[in-house]
């Protein structure tokens, strides 16, 4: 078992990206929290992985936008865990709107869950792993954060930002043995099958597949490795998986 005592986070983790890696962790021996606001699906996927075991899961209700909130469920789920290892931010929201249409709340939306709940637990994660001298964050960037697609300017900005806090925090806190990094995925999930109208012939031009990535085979074995031993010096990198999307135009 790659994982078998290690002790994750996984924001975001009631669905697909999320759900397959709360299952994957499990199912490689670790104790695992999902925090999300979905709290139905959530609990249903935290009991699924536990029944899969050999590892564990438990869900808590975080609404990740909020700094409090998100804080103390960081601290409790370390306490309750005896530590904390791993911290992936899987939780984001997409708004697709032409750049001149965005409105204040459509920034507020997507800046609060997507850059500020990525800020706001890694500080909640790194100030438990500090202590211990090590550990992982993995926060995810997208395509759109690096390339141009129409109509999604404001998420676009998002995950640029996501990006350049996770190589800006990877040299900080990799100090102190705390490694950042981000993922890029292109994987069918319930927000990428919502937005697909939007995309065009996009994802059918991906050269591996033709197709968005599957959360379970191609994309859960990945981040098995990230949050594992195997990628200890892995540090500021963007790391993609999405069968070259990020070579579409």
């Amino acid at each position: 078992m790659q994982l078998d005592g290690k002790r994750i986070i996984v924001t975001g983790g009631a669905q697909g990206m999320g759900e397959a890696t709360v299952r994957a962790f499990a199912r490689e021996g670790a104790q695992v929290f999902s925090f999300d606001i979905k709290e139905s699906a959530g609990r249903s996927v935290a009991e699924k992985a536990t029944a899969e075991g050999p590892g564990s899961a438990r869900f808590s209700f975080v609404d990740v936008s909020d700094h409090a909130e998100v804080t103390e469920a960081v601290r409790d789920a370390a306490s309750a865990m005896g530590g904390l290892d791993v911290l992936v931010n899987i939780a984001g929201v997409q708004r697709a709107k032409p750049a001149e249409e965005l409105t204040p709340e459509d920034l507020d939306f997507l800046f609060d869950i997507n850059v500020r709940g990525t800020v706001y637990a890694g500080q909640a994660a790194f100030e438990v792993m500090k202590a211990a001298g090590t550990g992982a964050i993995l926060n995810f960037g997208s395509d759109a954060g690096l390339n141009p697609i129409a109509g999604l300017a404001g998420y676009s900005a998002t995950k640029g930002a996501v990006m350049a806090w996770t190589r800006t925090v990877a040299d900080e806190w990799g100090r102190q043995g705390i490694r950042v990094n981000s993922v890029v995925p292109a994987i069918a999930t319930p927000m990428t099958d919502a937005g697909t109208k939007d995309r065009g012939d996009r994802y059918s031009r991906v050269p591996l597949g033709g197709w968005l990535g599957d959360p379970e085979r191609d994309f859960a074995p990945v981040m098995v490795f990230l949050a594992g031993d195997g990628a200890r010096f892995i540090n500021g990198q963007i790391i993609a998986v999405n069968g070259g999307l990020g070579m579409v135009r």
